[in-house]
């Protein structure tokens, strides 16, 4: 396994871990309600997702690309 593989086998567990965390905040009560009564959600949900899916894709880019 070369190391690109590596980093994107890493990657891209770090970024579905990520998405969970994120997925997990957003079903949460206190998500709930900040999402309710402000029409979004926190910060570090959003950073959560958006992280988890950059990390996610660069990792199946690493993963899937031949070289």
């Amino acid at each position: 396994m070369g190391s690109n593989k590596l980093i994107g086998l890493v990657l891209l567990v770090v970024g579905i871990g990520l998405l969970y965390f994120g997925y997990q905040a957003t079903q949460s009560l206190s998500g709930q309600v900040t999402e309710t009564l402000t029409g979004r959600f926190t910060d570090e949900t959003m950073w959560y997702l958006i992280g988890g899916a950059a990390a996610t894709a660069a990792g199946a880019f690493l993963i899937f690309i031949k070289k």
